[in-house]
């Protein structure tokens, strides 16, 4: 559920640039929306607002909101200011191969990798089960951030847009599912595995 509210403002971007061309009333002013541009200012609206919603209503924030905030701010941006696309277009990619190295660098500093932090509170599982399921994130972010340039780079403008609408739903489904495999033959092994489970946070 959580995962889906997060896609919100993504929908938003969808809808936003659908209604490329159309002119809003909004009492006395009237807008001319815009195609991607209309889109990016949507969508940098909306992730503000999840962003503040979220700490408002659990109290707290996942560092990787942050992150996401602070790069559609900067690429959404640069965007609006260069009238460019090309910003837009490079904020995925720029953003899933920066999680893919920092997940993939967790490998190599501390006791735990990241998956380990971020998971190990809810369930335990062998260091080697840990490392499985860290590396098919750093693949998942890596195989995502690179059809994203193969996409906005191959097809139309507005087939990029449709691209990212849709896929994100299929790729957050994809990674719940592969994710879901890979722990769930351990789960029953919680209290007591041969193999060494990770330390709990």
């Amino acid at each position: 559920m959580k995962q889906l509210a997060e896609l919100i403002p993504l929908a938003l971007f969808f809808i936003t640039y659908q209604l490329d061309g159309t002119v809003l009333n909004v009492g006395a002013i009237q807008y001319e929306v815009d195609g991607i541009f209309s889109a990016t200012a949507v969508l940098i609206i909306a992730t503000t607002l999840q962003v503040v919603l979220t700490r408002l209503i659990t109290g707290h924030l996942e560092k990787r909101l942050l992150w996401l905030l602070a790069a559609v701010a900067v690429f959404g941006g640069a965007t609006l200011i260069f009238r460019d696309q090309t910003f837009i277009y490079w904020k995925p990619t720029v953003f899933n191969w920066a999680l893919a190295a920092v997940f993939a660098g967790s490998e190599f500093i501390g006791e735990k990798n990241l998956m380990a932090r971020t998971l190990g509170s809810q369930v335990q599982l062998p260091a080697t089960v840990w490392r499985r399921l860290n590396w098919t994130w750093v693949g998942y972010f890596a195989f995502v951030g690179t059809l994203n340039l193969i996409v906005a780079y191959g097809y139309t403008e507005a087939f990029w847009v449709s691209y990212k609408f849709y896929s994100a739903f299929g790729f957050t489904l994809l990674i719940s599912i592969l994710t879901a495999v890979i722990i769930a033959p351990h789960l029953k092994d919680d209290d007591g595995d041969s193999d060494q489970p990770a330390e709990q946070p």
